[in-house]
């Protein structure tokens, strides 16, 4: 009976607050994920892979949602040469840059995988494993895995439920993530 009532209240103090145009407001349950918002419109050719990069990301994640074109958390771009390489601001935040050659060679979709990892706290691991997706370019171009593996996934759940929140802030200044990606290979004549 007391459970009816207290459910009868609370419908009535929500009516009343929707007839006065006042918003009771849930809380945030602890483990809420954060939205890391990203900008394609310099990478329109990249915008789709983004995506399903953001996608991986979200899918891996417990408490991460990577959002098209909502801000600037995290703003990638399309360049020619030079390599792709990301630089982290702070967690969740910084550039990352595609090169159109690079992505010519190596899949397009691990590159920008790899690159928003760096942006979300991951370093590079030059150990030339396809499974582990912070390789990068040492697998090889015949490496296509996107995905990170589960031990990645979890640095970055646990990086983003505050649980290692010592090294949230020890981002003094830009991150630059530079080299993982050989330079790309001279065409064969």
């Amino acid at each position: 009976m007391a459970s009816r009532i207290s459910r009868t209240l609370v419908a009535m103090l929500a009516t009343a607050g929707a007839t006065l145009g006042v918003t009771l407001a849930n809380p945030s349950p602890a483990s809420a994920a954060m939205t890391i918002c990203y900008n394609t419109s310099q990478a329109p050719s990249y915008a789709s892979i983004a995506n399903q990069a953001a996608t991986i990301w979200n899918n891996a994640t417990s408490n991460l949602t990577l959002t098209a074109n909502c801000g600037t958390n995290l703003r990638i771009y399309q360049i020619t040469g030079g390599g792709s390489y990301a630089v982290r601001t702070s967690l969740g935040n910084g550039r990352v840059y595609i090169d159109t050659q690079q992505a010519a060679q190596y899949s397009p979709l691990r590159i920008m995988t790899h690159e928003i990892g760096h942006i979300l706290g991951l370093p590079d691991n030059y150990n030339g494993n396809c499974a582990i997706l912070m390789s990068g370019g040492s697998a090889g171009t015949s490496c296509t895995n996107p995905y990170p593996s589960s031990a990645e996934a979890s640095r970055v759940t646990s990086l983003f439920a505050g649980t290692r929140s010592t090294e949230r802030g020890t981002d003094s200044g830009s991150t630059v993530f530079q080299d993982s990606w050989p330079a790309a290979l001279a065409p064969v004549s």
